[in-house]
């Protein structure tokens, strides 16, 4: 199985969100990675229900949620309603992490747990075997077209470590600086699914880009 793809529709041109959305239905993209931030949790503010609603009618491709806000809780339930299939909590956002976990599931989608590039992986040894996604930032949070966090590379080798004793099948994302020049070494770490934001959109053939993103490297490798 290949590695996932999933192009953040953060990055791309507001002005003409349609063709951008039908560029990523046509392109070997596996997800599209949707960024809902609050200016409370991270300093920005991006959109919520009405675009993610209106992002569900156009895409072709499943809705990978990133919920950077405060009391994530709130939301889930609409969040679902608007048609995300992955829908990721931040671990620093959330007091009782298991329930939020479980209220995730109990709607039918997958369950994702994002950390902070200071939050240490071992945090996550109570509930790993509960997540289907673990999304990695690789820079710090609200902004896009920062570098990559080079120390990211031992905390996804410290993830998979643990994933392979108690939860094989874990999907971990890296979200953050990625693009063809550091992909090889992210999946070799052991990571499966790569964000990529300005790597693709601001790429002069972003369809071309994903599929360069898409020939690196295979499950197995690490």
């Amino acid at each position: 199985m290949k590695h996932i793809v999933a192009p953040s529709i953060l990055a791309a041109d507001f002005g003409k969100l349609r063709a951008e959305m039908e560029m990523v239905n046509e392109s070997e993209a596996d997800w599209l990675h949707v960024d809902i931030m609050d200016g409370c949790f991270v300093p920005n503010i991006s959109f919520g229900s009405p675009v993610l609603k209106a992002l569900k009618k156009y895409a072709q491709k499943p809705l990978d949620v990133h919920l950077m806000i405060v009391e994530p809780d709130k939301y889930l339930q609409q969040f679902a309603d608007d048609g995300a299939d992955v829908l990721t909590v931040h671990l620093e956002a959330c007091v009782h992490l298991h329930r939020s976990i479980s209220a995730i599931k109990d709607l039918g989608v997958m369950a994702g747990v994002a950390l902070n590039p200071h939050t240490p992986v071992e945090l996550l040894s109570e509930v790993i075997e509960d997540i289907d996604l673990v999304c990695l930032m690789s820079v710090n949070p609200g902004f896009g077209g920062q570098e990559f966090i080079p120390n990211t590379l031992a905390k996804i080798r410290k993830l998979r470590e643990m994933s392979r004793k108690r939860k094989e099948e874990l999907l971990i994302e890296i979200d953050g600086g990625v693009g063809v020049s550091n992909a090889a070494e992210i999946i070799d770490a052991g990571a499966n699914v790569l964000v990529a934001g300005s790597s693709v959109f601001r790429a002069s053939d972003p369809v071309q880009a994903i599929a360069e993103l898409k020939a690196v490297r295979q499950f197995g490798t690490v």
